[in-house]
């Protein structure tokens, strides 16, 4: 259902995501996921690892629901409290996507809610 979109004559993906990607059906737009643990309401853990997995479970669960799963994914944007926890999220990252993997944004921001490490939302299509 989704391919990849790749040139030559722009920088090749320099991690688990796509330049592009090129996607049919319906689209859901699913909003930042901060690394909450919905049974207990806290976050999942203090380390970035801990919680871009629980942000990512978190996605996982509201695909779930709609009849999609992490294969759907297109898009997402990673906000990270601090740019250096970069190479420690993308390990986790990476257990959560296959290729084609989905085009991505990663970034650092001035503050998250609730102090969180990182919030992640995504684009996918079904």
């Amino acid at each position: 259902m989704n391919t990849a979109i790749s040139t030559e004559k722009a920088p090749a993906a320099i991690g688990p995501y796509s330049q592009a990607i090129q996607a049919e059906g319906k689209t859901i737009y699913v909003s930042g996921q901060l690394p909450v643990d919905p049974a207990t309401g806290a976050f999942a853990g203090e380390d970035i690892q801990s919680q871009t997995r629980q942000s990512l479970e978190n996605i996982k669960a509201i695909l779930a629901t709609a009849g999609a799963d992490m294969s759907s994914v297109v898009k997402t944007t990673v906000l990270l409290k601090n740019i250096a926890d970069f190479g420690a999220m993308n390990e986790i990252y990476a257990q959560y996507f296959q290729q084609p993997f989905p085009a991505r944004a990663a970034f650092q921001v001035g503050a998250l809610p609730k102090d969180a490490l990182v919030e992640i939302e995504c684009v996918a299509v079904i």
